[in-house]
Parts: structure tokens; C-alpha cells; sequence
């Protein structure tokens, strides 16, 4: 199963859960190295505990996606991420979830509680734990380069153990994962990832296709407040579309808060100042003009969050992108370079009325005049279809000043409320100015 991509990171993320699609092609990309002494004795301790979760199909029982997970302590309590059980969560109608263990036994799995943010579930089965993970009141400490070990089922191929080095903490995702260098491979997320001693630090989330032995981990921290939420709780959530609904709407404000702290920074391109945002976790790149020959030359730059938040296979939220292009004619004519300005600004795909997940969009346009700059600007919204509250709010500016030049600009919003929406889209549209360099 694949993450879509969404934003600079996103595009070579993958989360580490397999699926009944994926996993004959992925036979011969990916192996895992041999493990080391240190690391068989390891499995061989902790192996009763391992699990694969799988969702099924309802009608048919057909296997449609498979994961790992962990029992806690001697509980029949099991921790996985979200992602893995995701099909559940939303559309239990449909799905069912499974357990099999490193004996070959199976059995139902109920779902208990989701943490949406951190990408962490707990399930509960029809057996018990040995005792030998136990997740700690505090976080384990951790150096530089410390060996650790992360457990799962691979590819669906079988349980297996692989071992790497802890490199710190990310701080480019949203919310905080250490990374791991060392292999996770699709089907082993939401198993568990510890230290030479059994102590779990983290659970296997993804990892960046890109990049060699870049894997990532949700810290420990986050699946001990989730199973002190479970104990808390009188009986499971009768409909975990709202609680996923409810957690999205913490993000946004959160998301919100934190991008509208401080005014957008104003970078120059061609004669315009632009909004940009940089931070932890919205990186900027600017790309000059490649046409060396032509009637026109293209400029811009791009702001993407480099994090989202997973929803459903098909489906991320909680992420911002800004995109700036300044168009300008050289040996075009006024009449053709409006022709070419107006074709660039048409080509933007804002999706259409038949996906399952967001409305079509509704779309308002007006003339603005930001100071002495006349904009035209196109503001459009969509709506979640099974998460009340939230919608993703796509803003279009386009220069009118100048017959032969064009600034072209676009924030994505995604997953916020209406207020919030429109305080993001207010800011960003008054920041457009002019008084850069020609």
C-alpha cells in the first residue's frame, strides 16, 4: 500500500504496510539482511508476542491489506498503527480484522482506540501476551548510533527481525518520529522497534524510498498515552469516523495556529513580493527559468509541507502548499501572451464532483486590489464528505497590472475548518504586493 503523494517528502514516503496488490512485486525489490547473533536471540525471546494484523474483506474474506503489531506485557492488548487498520476504523461495514501469530494461530481482532495524529491503534484479541513487551512510564535514553531492532512480518513473507542505528530525532514531521537506519519493510508496520534489551522506543511507521535504510518510528511515548486511554474508557467508540473527525479538527487548529503566528515572509520575484512560510516543516525551493530560447520565460518557487496526515489509502490531510509563477513575454504579443496567461491559469486541477471523499468544489471569483495591485483571485472550497467540518480551501491569484507579465500564484489548504480556512486564505491573499526588482 502506497502513500500518495502529497508534498516534497511524500512523494518518496512509504508506509510500511503491505497489501494483497503490492506484495508479488515487491518480492524481488526487497530483502532483509541477515540478522546478527545478538539480534536471534532477541526474536527468539520476542517472537510469541509478534503479530500480523490483516484486514479482510467482509464478503469473501479476501486480504486486503496486512500489517504487524505487538501484544503488551501479559494484556490482550495489541498495538499497530493506524494506517494498517485504517479500513476498519472508517468502514467497518465492509472490513474485518484478523490476527495470526508466530505459532500459526489466528483469531478476530476489535478494535479499541486510534491516535490518527501519531498514526497508532490498539486492538484487542482473543489471546494473551507473554509479558516480554512492556512499554516504559519514560522514554528509554538513546545515543548517537545505539543499535536497535525492528520486528515484523515483511512483505507478508514471514516474521522476521532487522537491525539498524537510532540518528535522532525528525523534525520535519508535523509531530515528532525518530529515525531509524535500518530496513522496514512493507508489512511490518506497527511492529515493534527496541533496544538489545526488549525495551520497546519506538513502533515501525515508513520509510523513504529515495533514500537507503531511511526508516522512521513513532515514539513509544505516543502508544503508552493512547493505552492509558483505552484503560480509561468504559467500551470502545461506537463510530471511529468521529473520533478520527474530532482528532482532525485538534490538527488544524493546531496547524493554523502555528502558520499564522507570524506574518507570511515576502520574497521578491520579478517586480512582485510574494507570501512564503519556512519553518520545520514547510521547506522552499525556487526554480529560475529554464528557457534560454522562447517567446517567454517561467519563474517560481514552491512551498511544501513536507508531513500529512493519513486518513485512508487514498486520502492524506493536514498539509499546506504555496506555489508562485511569474510569467513574463519576450517576443510574445500582448494579445497572445494573455492567451498564454489565461491558458496557465485554467490548468489547475481542482478534482470534480465524483470522489467518495470530498465534494465537488464550489468556487467564487472576484477583482481584488491589494494596495496599488489588482489581483484576480478565484477562492474554492470542498468539503469532507465523512469528517463534518472540514475542507480543503484552494486559493488562485493572478496579477492584472501588466500586459506582458503575470504572476500566478496558489495555497493549498488541506483539511481545516471554515474559519480557519478563510483567516489562511485572507493573509495569504493581502500579503501579494508589489515591489520586488523587474
Amino acid at each position: 500500500m502506497k502513500f500518495a503523494p502529497l508534498a516534497a517528502l511524500l512523494l518518496t514516503l512509504n508506509l510500511c504496510v503491505g497489501s494483497a496488490r503490492a506484495v508479488a512485486a515487491e518480492v524481488v525489490d526487497d530483502s532483509l539482511p541477515p540478522p546478527s547473533s545478538a539480534a536471534q536471540k532477541l526474536y527468539a525471546a520476542a517472537k510469541a508476542d509478534l503479530l500480523q494484523i490483516r484486514i479482510l474483506v467482509k464478503s469473501g474474506r479476501s486480504q486486503a491489506s496486512v500489517g504487524s503489531g505487538f501484544l503488551v506485557g501479559t494484556s490482550r492488548l495489541v498495538v499497530t498503527n493506524y494506517h494498517v487498520v485504517s479500513q476498519l476504523a472508517i468502514s467497518p461495514e465492509t472490513y474485518v480484522g484478523e490476527f495470526s501469530d508466530t505459532d500459526g494461530r489466528s483469531g478476530p481482532v476489535e478494535l479499541l482506540a486510534v491516535d490518527v495524529l501519531h498514526d497508532l491503534a490498539v486492538v484487542r484479541i482473543t489471546r494473551a501476551g507473554s509479558g516480554f513487551f512492556n512499554l516504559p512510564e519514560t522514554s528509554a535514553r538513546l545515543g548517537q548510533g545505539q543499535y536497535l531492532y525492528s520486528l515484523g512480518n515483511p512483505l507478508d513473507l514471514g516474521f522476521a527481525i532487522s537491525e539498524g542505528a537510532y540518528n535522532g530525532v525528525i523534525k520535519r514531521s508535523f509531530y515528532d518520529q525518530l529515525l531509524f537506519t535500518g530496513p522496514i519493510n512493507a508489512g511490518m508496520s506497527g511492529g515493534p522497534n527496541v533496544t538489545a534489551d526488549g525495551t520497546v522506543v519506538g513502533v515501525n511507521v515508513a520509510k523513504r524510498r529515495d533514500g537507503e535504510l531511511v526508516s522512521f518510528l513513532v515514539p513509544a511515548r505516543h502508544a503508552q498515552e493512547l493505552l492509558r486511554q483505552v484503560e480509561q474508557q468504559k467500551a470502545p467508540p461506537a463510530d471511529f469516523k468521529t473520533v478520527i473527525g474530532q482528532q482532525l479538527l485538534a490538527h488544524q487548529q493546531n496547524l493554523v495556529s502555528r502558520l499564522l503566528d507570524s506574518p507570511f515572509s515576502l520574497k521578491a520575484l520579478g517586480p512582485y513580493m510574494v507570501p512564503v512560510r519556512e519553518s520545520d516543516q514547510i521547506r522552499c525551493w525556487g526554480y529560475p527559468n529554464a528557457r534560454t530560447e522562447g517567446s517567454f520565460s517561467d519563474d517560481g518557487m514552491a512551498c511544501n509541507m513536507e508531513s500529512a496526515i493519513y486518513i485512508a489509502e487514498n486520502q492524506q490531510t493536514g498539509h499546506v502548499n504555496i506555489h508562485h509563477r511569474y510569467l513574463r513575454a519576450k517576443t510574445l504579443d500582448t494579445l497572445r501572451f494573455a492567451a498564454l496567461a489565461s491558458s496557465q491559469f485554467r490548468e489547475r486541477n481542482l478534482g470534480g464532483g465524483r470522489d467518495t471523499r470530498l465534494t465537488a468544489p464550489r468556487c467564487t471569483e472576484s477583482f481584488v486590489r491589494n494596495g496599488a495591485l489588482p489581483v484576480r483571485a478565484v477562492l474554492c472550497m470542498r468539503a469532507y464528505r465523512k469528517f463534518a467540518g472540514l475542507y480543503d480551501f484552494t486559493l488562485l491569484t493572478a496579477t492584472v497590472d501588466d500586459p506582458r507579465a503575470s504572476l500566478q500564484s496558489r495555497l493549498d489548504v488541506n483539511g481545516v475548518s471554515f474559519d480557519n480556512g478563510m483567516r489562511v486564505t485572507r493573509s495569504f491573499l493581502s500579503a501579494l504586493s508589489k515591489g520586488g526588482q523587474p
